[in-house]
């Protein structure tokens, strides 16, 4: 039996904190891109490649042999997670190696992970 959710019997607005919390939430288009960092990361198998990314700088064929997918599996996923600038790459020859795009997004993984522990 789920318990209810407490609701304000009062009915009073504390506009200062309204005020305040509003401020958090104005710029809408950082709102939207977040949101789609949160979509992108939401894929169990993105957030494997995104962990081992925040620990070694890979290639398609090592992604791969670590969560025991196809390359084109991996590259497919590799493609979301550089769309949305979590991942970039470097060119090596023929090699493309991956690396995540910025420390934000290890702190962001960081962050929720020690969530879970909590």
């Amino acid at each position: 039996m789920t318990k209810p959710i407490p609701v304000c019997k009062i009915g009073i607005v504390h506009k200062d904190k309204v005020k305040s919390a509003q401020s958090a939430i104005k710029n809408e288009h950082n709102i939207l891109e977040a949101s789609e960092i949160f979509k992108i990361l939401s894929d169990p198998t993105r957030l494997k490649i995104v962990m081992a990314l925040a620990k070694e700088e890979l290639c398609v064929c090592d992604i791969a042999a670590l969560l025991n997918l196809t390359e084109s599996a991996i590259s497919h996923q590799l493609r979301l997670l550089k769309n949305s600038r979590i991942v970039k790459h470097r060119r090596d020859g023929k090699m493309a190696y991956y690396t995540l795009d910025d420390e934000h997004i290890e702190d962001l993984i960081k962050a929720a992970l020690q969530h879970t522990t909590e």
